[in-house]
C-alpha cells in the first residue's frame, strides 16, 4: 500500500505478465496494473476492486491494511470485471455495506452477480462527506461503458477517473516522474487508440464540462497503469487532442501477401510516398500485433490497404482489420486500396468498398496487377504512391 495523498492510499495489484487483455483482443506487451484505493478517513472508503483472479491476494492486502470489515463504504466507478470483480467476494464478507455506483452501474453490477445489494446511486454533482474530505461524483456515460463515472476527491484535489487517463502498464514507479514517459505515452496512446476512439465526439465533449468545472487537480489517478502527478493535466489536453480527429500527417500501408506480389506492390507505394517527402510506415497484417497496427492506424492521415485475392476475397488479415477500421468509426482520414490477383481479382475492389463503408474518404481507384508485377506495374505503383501522396496536403 503505498500512500498517494494525505490518507488516501494505492493498494493494488500489478499484474507483471499479462500479455492479453478483454480476452484475447488487445495486446498488453508490458503488463498492465489493476488500481483500487483506499480513503482512510471519518469513513474508510474503498475505491473500486481488481480482477476476480486476484482477489485472493487482494484480500490479503486489505486485512492488512485496514481490515475488511472496517470498509465503510465502496464506490464503483466502473462495473467491468477487471475493476469490480472482487467486489462480489468481498460483498460475500460485508453484504450491508453501502456501494456508490451510477445508475446504470447497478444495474449491470446485479446483471454481473446477480446480487441486490445495498446500491446507493449517485449522478453527476452529487457529494458525500466523509470526514476531512468531500467525494464529488462525476458520470462519464459512455466513456467508454454507460455506467462509467469519475470520483473527485474534494480537498485532496485528486480525481479517481477510473478506465479514462489510463494505460495497460505495469510500470517499476507508480507515478508519472518516476516513470519513462516514452513508454507511458505510447501505452497511453494505444490504450486510447484501440478502446476509447469510437467514444471521441464524447470525449470531447466531457473534457469540456470538466475543464469548465474548473476542478484544482493534483493528481489523476486511473484504474490502470500510471497516477499522474507531475503536470496532471497534461494527460487531459492530450485526450483533447487526441478526441479531434487526430493524426500525425503520415501514411501507414498495410498489406498481407501469399507470394511476395502484393508486398512489392506496397514497397513500390513506399517508394512513391518518399518521392513527395510524406512520412509512412509499412506493416505486413499477419505478421503483425493487431493491437500495434490499430494506434498506428489512429496516428496516421492516410491508410492504403492491400490483400491478395483468394477465394474471391481478401486474406483473413486483412479482412479482420478493415471491420477494426469500421468499428473504431475515424473521421478525417484518407484511403486507398491495392491488390495483386490470378484470375478473378476481387480484392481491390473489395477493400476499396470496406474502407469506403468504414467512412474513409477513399481518394484513388484501387491499384491492380496480376500475377507479379512487371516493372511497368511497379512504376505504376511508384506513382500510385506520388498521387495519393497529393491529397495529404
Amino acid at each position: 500500500m503505498i500512500e498517494i495523498k494525505k490518507n488516501i492510499y494505492w493498494l493494488g495489484i500489478k499484474d507483471w505478465e499479462l500479455r492479453e487483455f478483454h480476452g484475447h483482443e488487445l495486446s498488453t506487451h508490458r503488463g498492465s496494473s489493476y488500481n483500487s484505493y483506499l480513503i482512510k478517513d471519518k469513513k474508510n472508503v474503498l475505491i473500486d476492486t481488481v480482477w476476480n483472479p486476484h482477489k485472493d491476494e487482494f484480500e490479503a492486502i486489505l486485512e492488512k491494511e485496514v481490515g475488511i470489515d472496517n470498509i465503510d463504504m465502496i464506490v464503483i466507478n466502473h462495473s467491468e470485471p477487471d475493476h469490480a470483480g472482487s467486489l462480489g467476494y468481498i460483498m460475500s464478507k460485508i453484504p450491508d455495506v453501502p456501494v456508490y455506483c451510477s445508475k446504470a452501474g447497478a444495474e449491470i453490477l446485479k446483471k454481473h452477480f446477480h446480487k441486490d445489494w445495498n446500491f446507493k446511486i449517485v449522478k453527476t454533482g452529487d457529494t458525500i462527506n466523509i470526514g476531512e474530505y468531500d467525494l464529488v461524483f462525476v458520470e462519464m456515460r459512455m466513456i467508454h461503458w454507460p455506467d462509467s463515472m469519475m470520483t473527485y476527491v474534494k480537498g485532496a484535489n485528486l480525481v479517481f477517473s477510473n478506465d479514462a487517463f489510463g494505460q495497460h502498464f505495469a510500470s517499476a514507479g507508480l507515478f508519472n516522474d518516476e516513470t519513462d514517459n516514452c513508454e507511458l505515452y505510447q501505452e497511453a496512446i494505444k490504450y486510447y487508440a484501440n478502446i476509447l476512439t469510437p467514444m471521441s465526439p464524447l470525449i470531447k465533449k466531457k473534457v469540456e464540462e470538466v475543464r469548465a468545472l474548473n476542478l484544482p487537480i493534483d493528481i489523476i489517478a486511473p484504474s490502470h497503469g500510471v497516477l499522474w502527478r507531475d503536470n496532471p493535466t497534461q494527460i487531459i489536453d492530450k485526450y483533447y487532442e487526441w478526441s479531434q480527429e487526430y493524426n500525425e500527417n503520415s501514411v501507414i500501408i498495410i498489406y498481407d501477401t501469399m507470394y511476395d506480389a502484393t508486398k512489392k506492390m506496397a514497397e513500390a507505394i513506399g517508394e512513391g510516398l518518399h518521392k513527395n517527402n510524406v512520412k509512412f510506415k509499412l506493416f505486413n497484417a499477419s505478421v503483425t500485433d493487431s493491437s500495434d497496427l490499430i494506434t498506428e492506424i489512429f496516428k496516421a492521415k492516410g491508410i492504403i490497404m492491400g490483400s491478395c485475392t483468394v477465394n474471391n476475397t481478401v486474406l483473413h488479415s486483412i479482412s479482420a482489420l478493415l471491420e477494426e477500421i469500421k468499428a473504431h468509426k475515424y473521421k478525417g482520414k484518407i484511403a486507398a486500396g491495392f491488390g495483386s490477383y490470378g484470375w478473378s481479382g476481387e480484392s481491390p475492389k473489395t477493400i476499396t468498398k470496406a474502407l469506403e463503408a468504414a467512412g474513409l474518404k477513399v481518394v484513388l481507384e484501387p491499384y491492380k496487377v496480376e500475377y507479379q508485377p512487371t516493372e511497368e506495374d511497379i512504376i505504376k505503383g511508384i506513382e500510385f504512391g506520388e498521387n495519393f501522396a497529393k491529397h495529404m496536403f
